[in-house]
């Protein structure tokens, strides 16, 4: 990955413009970990970029050029965000700038940036480039803002939640002037979008630091302003859509798998997640989402789920069609009736899965009934 970026950028270079490799790649590099997102920062606009890239056959422009000077390029099947060295004028929703302005120099560029461990650039030759002493933090794990903290956070408030990010999922303290601005600034979270709070939450809780970042969530006093009231039902932190089933939180969007899922999860959990009847119903993945947060364990819900007599209606040792015959009837809605009672029968141990009982049954429940 870190030969294909090298190479990326050369090719820019070639084109009489500077270009580096910042941010979480070089991060992750340093710290002896591998990372897919790859942000590039550069003197050439985006009209000069797909300028460069049009005479080359393999790379795929993902988009054109937008306000604030991103372009996405597609090359050799990695997906690069190449930004323009730029300048940010004063902020207006405490989140995105009034206006940006290109700039020709690198440093004006990173200053601009939220932390220090995330502004250390790679050049072409694969030199670390650290004008605001990145490495430093590295070294100390310490995450830090460029420049001031309470003036940065006001600017950005999204940068609250990069911070807890950050902090959990690296391992890293929060310093002091972090600290001091979110104490200041916590309640601007609020003006932040959902969509973009959600993207932030998403990359904590599905990290294997959810528990140390929902744990910083709650000794920061986050817990209001980010609309988690039910933050202390979270129990296990192994799963992304169980963690926000927990959570519960209505002000947030999700897609209609995620909608369904925690819908179906928040009823179980008010039920015996090793009932037979239950888990039959709703299934092994949300029962279990349900009942860890509730301290019952993987196992023996999987060992009840398992030990079902039927797991689909399929399984029901008697067809549609047989049961019609028995009975001298034409199909109609009554079958549903049937069926959901042998599904409970059957569960429940009060009946055997095979046809000869399934009749016997049907004999004495149904038959006299429609003779």
């Amino acid at each position: 990955m870190k030969e294909i970026a090298l190479e990326f950028i050369n090719i820019i270079e070639s084109a009489n413009h500077s270009a580096y490799i910042v941010g979480g790649f070089v991060r992750d590099f340093l710290m002896g970990k591998t990372s897919m997102d790859i942000d590039i920062t550069t003197s050439a606009t985006p009209k000069e970029m797909k300028k460069i890239f049009s005479s080359i056959t393999l790379p795929k422009l993902m988009n054109a050029e937008d306000s604030y000077g991103s372009i996405r390029v597609n090359y050799k099947n990695v997906i690069f965000e190449v930004t323009t060295f730029r300048e940010e004028s004063e902020y207006l929703d405490n989140r995105h700038p009034s206006r940006v302005n290109y700039v020709s120099d690198l440093l004006t560029d990173l200053k601009r940036r939220d932390f220090t461990v995330n502004a250390i650039c790679m050049d072409k030759n694969g030199v670390i480039i650290d004008p605001l002493n990145g490495q430093e933090d590295l070294a100390k794990k310490i995450i830090r803002t460029i420049g001031d903290s309470k003036k940065s956070f006001y600017d950005d408030a999204l940068r609250i939640l990069r911070a807890v990010r950050f902090s959990s999922v690296l391992n890293f303290e929060l310093d002091n002037n972090i600290l001091e601005a979110i104490k200041l600034h916590k309640d601007l979270l609020k003006k932040i979008s959902y969509e973009r709070k959600k993207i932030e939450l998403d990359k904590i809780f599905a990290s294997p630091k959810a528990k140390e970042g929902i744990e910083l969530i709650k000794k920061l006093d986050l817990i209001q302003d980010l609309e988690l009231d039910h933050i202390d039902r979270v129990k296990d932190y192994t799963d992304l859509v169980g963690i926000w089933a927990m959570l519960n939180s209505p002000s947030y969007h999700f897609n209609k798998h995620e909608r369904e899922m925690i819908k179906k999860v928040n009823i179980v959990y008010n039920y015996d997640n090793t009932n037979p009847l239950i888990l039959y119903k709703y299934g092994l993945y949300v029962n279990i989402l349900a009942g860890i947060n509730k301290g019952i364990s993987k196992k023996s819900i999987t060992i009840a789920y398992n030990n079902l007599s039927i797991k689909s209606k399929s399984e029901i040792a008697i067809t549609a069609t047989d049961i019609c015959k028995y009975l001298n009837k034409e199909p109609a809605s009554f079958l549903n009736e049937i069926f959901k009672c042998l599904e409970i029968e059957i569960l429940t141990g009060n009946l055997q899965n095979t046809k000869k009982d399934i009749l016997d049954y049907l004999d004495k429940n149904y038959k006299k009934i429609n003779n």
